[in-house]
């Protein structure tokens, strides 16, 4: 509103004090002139007293004084003349309300007698007598024991008063609209370089750091406008140092593998970077609680080594398990100057590390396992060869075979952990070439044809291709197909079946290895394609002899070096069910 801006504020301001200073001056001045009015006229009818009674005592004829007083006087005033034998004269006037007064009302006045007894001047205001007419009144002795008395309205003194307040009311006025004008002159003069300076430091608010406010004078003002205007550069450079400077750290926070999030201390988080918000995910959801963009409070345990960290001022470490993954968390401080005004915590996901180190921990147990057993028998029947306990050429030819067969045994078992180790280090290359896919299924069924037969198991083959050939690492994809129909046969009950399928898209070339043998079971699946599994826990073979427990693994790494994908489906006591997926 306008008296609340510095515009108004300062108009009114000196308005007020203009108008105070005229008001004071207009009391001051009223009451001066209507005083002076006054004074003057009624020292004016003292001068004129004082001619006359001279005349009336210079003169022996009374009528001559009178007719001289008539040429003295105003017009509009009267002149008694009471001489102190009782007579007295009165002149004329050409004002009609005022009364011939009376000479013994004059006597008997308290203030007016005065003249006759005292010989004194008289100035006084008065009502007439029989009327209600306020005049003044002067008068001076005349000897002996006579005066002069001259009298008039005071209306003609009340009239130039009032002219005299026009004159100085006007005179007021004028001095109100003048100084009005200059107010407003001075204070838009004044005022106009802040409202720039006004606008000009919104636009900063609303980030227009290029405003620049004109430059009018070279007074405080002008100087003020440059200061302003150098602050508004230096506030563009260091925003955009401080817009930099956020960027490059959102930048190399965003890229970070590692997990960062950043906490008051009352524990609400302020940045987080991806991998830190997946790590918030999964406490939200161990600690049943919804996530939502309007709760950045940190979950459980996070708060809690917040308030350690705030307490003891140290940097803590923990580990924190959720959801089958393992965590590394690091909390250290943040200082505001000697206070702790939150923390900054980095977290690490080390999951595969710990189950690479429990792989190899496992890798050197089973390869430990796998070697023990056939070395023993090694050991074993050859003292008995040497110690000459086979004494028959029968037993000494069986206790051979069945050393022949463990070495046999070591030896494909070391040569799968070759290849398997090749595989994985991306060593192998792949010969592929053109093969007819019916020619090649049938190749191999009938490989296991016999072995089928044996173990009274139906083997089925559907081939359901539009194609004639496909560009494969025969030799490579073989050994998937013997490892995964080996395995379903061996696993398969008597009277059970083993069903290959074979189809393609326009893309892959897709195969499907179904039994209904034994399953497994659910908490095994993840880890069937792990080096070394082996379900025989729940899974017999029949009695027949046990494998290396690396032929999943191998067939894996062959898929995936193809480029394709291998799943198991599999239900305990009802089947299992292998899905191979390579582009063609």
């Amino acid at each position: 509103m306008f008296w609340r801006s510095v515009v108004g504020k300062l108009a009114i301001t000196i308005l007020l004090l203009v108008s105070f200073v005229l008001f004071i001056l207009t009391i001051l001045l009223l009451g001066f002139f209507e005083n002076f009015h006054v004074n003057e006229a009624e020292k004016e009818m003292m001068q004129t007293a004082t001619k006359v009674s001279r005349m009336v005592e210079q003169y022996d004829d009374r009528k001559l004084p009178l007719e001289n007083a008539e040429l003295l006087k105003d017009p509009m005033s009267r002149i008694i003349f009471i001489y102190g034998d009782g007579t007295f004269r009165t002149s004329d006037s050409t004002d009609n309300d005022l009364n011939k007064l009376d000479p013994q009302w004059l006597r008997n006045d308290e203030d007016l007698m005065s003249v006759f007894k005292n010989g004194q001047d008289v100035q006084k205001e008065i009502t007439l007598s029989n009327s209600n007419v306020e005049a003044m009144i002067v008068g001076t002795p005349i000897n002996p024991n006579g005066a002069v008395f001259i009298y008039q309205s005071l209306e003609i003194v009340n009239q130039t008063k009032a002219e005299t307040t026009k004159i100085i009311f006007l005179a007021a006025g004028i001095a109100i609209i003048l100084t009005t004008i200059f107010a407003f002159f001075l204070s838009t003069r004044i005022t106009s370089p802040l409202i720039k300076m006004r606008e000009a430091a919104l636009d900063l608010t609303r980030g227009e750091f290029n405003t620049k406010v004109p430059i009018l004078t070279h007074d405080e003002i002008g100087e003020l406008a440059m200061a302003f205007n150098r602050m508004g550069r230096q506030l563009k450079f260091h925003i955009n140092a401080l817009r930099q400077e956020k960027e490059q750290f959102s930048s190399i926070v965003s890229s970070m593998a590692d997990g960062v999030i950043t906490l008051n201390r009352n524990g609400d988080m302020l940045v987080t970077n991806p991998p830190a918000e997946h790590f918030i995910e999964k406490l939200h959801y161990e600690n049943g609680i919804e996530p939502t963009e309007d709760n950045p409070k940190s979950p459980e345990p996070l708060s809690g080594i917040l308030q350690s960290v705030i307490q003891d001022e140290k940097e803590v470490i923990r580990e924190i398990n959720a959801q089958g993954r393992t965590w590394v968390m690091i909390m250290t401080p943040l200082y505001d100057q000697s206070y702790v005004r939150g923390a900054v915590a980095v977290i690490r996901d080390m999951t595969e590390e710990r189950r690479l180190d429990k792989m190899r921990q496992d890798f050197i147990a089973n390869v430990s396992h796998e070697l023990r057993t056939p070395i023993s028998m090694l050991q074993g029947y050859s003292e008995a060869i040497v110690d000459d306990v086979a004494e028959s050429k029968e037993e000494k030819n069986e206790l051979a075979q069945i050393i022949h067969e463990e070495s046999l045994r070591m030896g494909r078992l070391v040569n799968e952990l070759l290849d398997l180790a090749r595989m994985e280090a991306g060593q192998t290359m792949l010969n592929k070439e053109k093969v007819n896919a019916g020619k090649f299924l049938e190749r191999i069924l009938k490989k296991f044809k016999g072995l089928a037969e044996e173990n009274n198991v139906q083997l089925i083959s559907k081939n359901h291709l539009s194609i004639s050939n496909i560009s494969v690492d025969a030799d490579r994809m073989e050994q998937v197909f013997t490892n995964l129909i080996d395995n379903a046969i061996r696993h398969t009950e008597e009277n059970g079946f083993v069903k290959v399928m074979v189809e393609n898209t326009n893309t892959e070339l897709l195969v499907s290895i179904e039994d209904n043998g034994s399953g497994i079971p659910e908490e095994d699946i993840p880890f069937v394609f792990e080096r070394f599994y082996k379900a025989d826990k729940s899974r017999t073979r029949n009695g027949k002899k046990k494998g290396t427990g690396l032929g999943l693994a191998i067939a894996k790494n062959i898929v995936e070096t193809h480029g394709g994908t291998i799943n198991v489906k599999s239900m305990a006591d009802e089947g299992t069910t292998f899905e191979i997926r390579v582009p063609l």
